[in-house]
């Protein structure tokens, strides 16, 4: 865990008992509120907050008081340390350095593009292209019985030609999970089941059994029970995901557009072993 996102060891474990009180509460308090200034530097509540929001979350599970101080004096501490600190910064922690403020920047600017208020005539029209104008597919309610061979499959179909109740026959021969139930599969569309079982179903009108299918779990039976066209969901049913998609393809344009106007070189990396990128030893040198 990168060192800035966990409490020192003698913070972690420190008894509540042993922690000052924090700083008496003012009436509004805000991100510029000062909590402490170690050698002319200020900590700030929005420091605190910012540390707060990147520990783990069973922190979350310690008083809010203690919390507090000890966050604070975490702060105060690594200020402490920072200003003791004499020479270059390392190789390592610079990269790492650039990396936090690339990903956090870029942080910030999906959110300046994706957040904001969708147009509701975008929203509807979505819903209209996805679901409303989409044509209706077909569920299917069906059975099966599972065995090992097609010899097997063909004799269950033999019976069922002659009377024989297929719910009963599932509970005693199916080596299926649904055997228990009589086989019943409950409904189901497309790309639920492998293509071999689902083309059978698909093909069968309601009441009629299938010749042996054969999946890689083995041969089946399968008597097609009902269909029905898959029913349109209300626009506030599915809002919440065409605003997700909505966002994501605004977001992609973004990028394209960004893109498109940058001039990016890519250099070849075709001498390079991809696993060098495991070797934590060359950050060292």
């Amino acid at each position: 865990m990168p060192f800035r996102t966990k409490l020192f060891p003698a913070l972690a474990l420190v008894a509540a008992a042993t922690f000052a009180q924090p700083a008496a509460a003012q009436d509004s308090p805000d991100i510029d509120t000062v909590l402490a200034t170690v050698n002319g530097t200020d900590i700030t509540l929005g420091h605190m907050i910012a540390l707060r929001a990147s520990l783990p979350a069973q922190y979350g599970q310690l008083p809010a008081e203690i919390l507090f101080t000890g966050i604070l004096d975490q702060l105060v501490q690594q200020t402490l340390l920072m200003q003791s600190f004499e020479g270059d910064v390392s190789k390592r922690s610079a990269l790492v350095l650039e990396n936090e403020r690339r990903a956090i920047l870029a942080t910030e600017a999906i959110e300046n593009v994706m957040q904001g208020d969708l147009d509701d005539a975008a929203i509807q029209a979505a819903y209209e292209e996805r679901y409303a104008s989409a044509a209706q597919g077909t569920e299917y309610k069906a059975a099966h019985i599972l065995v090992e061979t097609e010899e097997t499959a063909s004799e269950l179909i033999t019976q069922l030609e002659g009377g024989a109740d297929f719910a009963a026959l599932a509970r005693e021969h199916s080596t299926g999970p649904s055997g228990p139930n009589g086989g019943d599969l409950g409904w189901f569309g497309p790309g639920v089941m492998v293509d071999s079982f689902f083309n059978a179903v698909a093909s069968l009108e309601p009441g009629q059994v299938s010749d042996p299918v054969q999946t890689q779990f083995g041969w089946h039976v399968i008597k097609l029970n009902e269909t029905r066209l898959t029913e349109t969901p209300p626009l506030d049913e599915v809002r919440a995901e065409i605003e997700e998609s909505l966002r994501q393809e605004k977001f992609d344009t973004h990028v394209e557009a960004l893109t498109g106007k940058a001039t990016i070189t890519r250099n070849d990396a075709s001498g390079i072993a991809p696993e060098t990128i495991n070797n934590l030893d060359l950050l060292e040198n």
